[in-house]
């Protein structure tokens, strides 16, 4: 598969000279932490492309990314990783790691490679330029998902974790989220805060479920509880907010916004 991009020019600028000045001012230079998880926006970088360059900026990016994220389209099979080879980015091509997703698919249960749940999903594309930006050898393994029950995403979690494992090398996963939609940005906040604390407690099902109960709109609830659930089998131990904001700081527009999160997970 050589997957075209689907959302350049409009979430992200298609000039690769423009886009690396753009992701040198989004990606902070310092010192940075070996994670094993983060939450990444996934908007339009104008809109969200500082909190997903503080998150990039804070951690190593290794060789091999799990970018894990919701179907925003409803098509393909609901538990789709991408087939063998590249993305196509305006930085280059950013390869499938093939031996990590040979390795996914025979770990994780009902796993199956898909190329059209990928082909128009935007929510992994937005973050290669990042990943790519941070380390030029970047590989990836990429997984949409379209399921919502918890045991599901928990067997799906732990088998990403065996997989991880046996890979033997050192991968970062990347859930594609974005937090609360198309309420104030008071109203946002609030709810908001309910999801970032069963993040914080490293939670997954705390997370679903308060998403569930309170009407928390977080598109990518199920991507980030399946990389919380790999994250502790892999011995993660805590979590840290880097940031959150929403459209509204960007637009003047308060009264309905889409917020964002940026999250470690060490």
């Amino acid at each position: 598969m050589v997957r075209q991009p689907a959302v350049c020019g409009q979430f992200y600028t298609h000039d690769p000279d423009r886009l690396r000045l753009e992701l040198r001012a989004m990606v902070p230079q310092g010192e940075t932490v070996r994670a094993i998880g983060v939450i990444a926006p996934h908007a339009g970088y104008v809109y969200s492309g500082k909190v997903a360059g503080l998150v990039y900026g804070a951690v190593k990016v290794p060789d091999a990314v799990l970018v894990v994220c919701p179907t925003h389209t409803g098509l393909g099979a609901p538990a789709a990783l991408a087939p063998a080879g590249d993305w196509l980015t305006p930085l280059g091509p950013v390869p499938v790691n093939g031996r990590l997703s040979r390795l996914i698919l025979k770990e994780v249960p009902g796993m199956r490679e898909d190329a059209a749940a990928h082909r128009m999903e935007h929510s992994v594309e937005v973050q290669l330029p990042f990943l790519q930006f941070r380390n030029p050898k970047v590989t990836i393994a990429a997984l949409c998902l379209g399921l919502q029950d918890y045991p599901t995403l928990a067997a799906i979690g732990a088998g990403i974790a065996r997989a991880i494992a046996a890979y033997g090398g050192e991968v970062l996963i990347v859930a594609s989220s974005d937090m609360n939609h198309y309420e104030s940005a008071d109203v946002a906040r609030a709810k908001d805060a309910l999801a970032l604390a069963e993040i914080a407690a490293l939670n997954p099902e705390g997370l679903l479920r308060v998403c569930r109960n309170q009407g928390i709109t977080m598109c990518g609830a199920v991507a980030a509880s399946v990389m919380l659930v790999a994250a502790k089998a892999l011995g993660a131990t805590s979590s840290r907010l880097l940031a959150y904001t929403s459209s509204g700081e960007v637009n003047g527009d308060l009264d309905r916004v889409v917020a964002y999160a940026a999250v470690t997970v060490c």
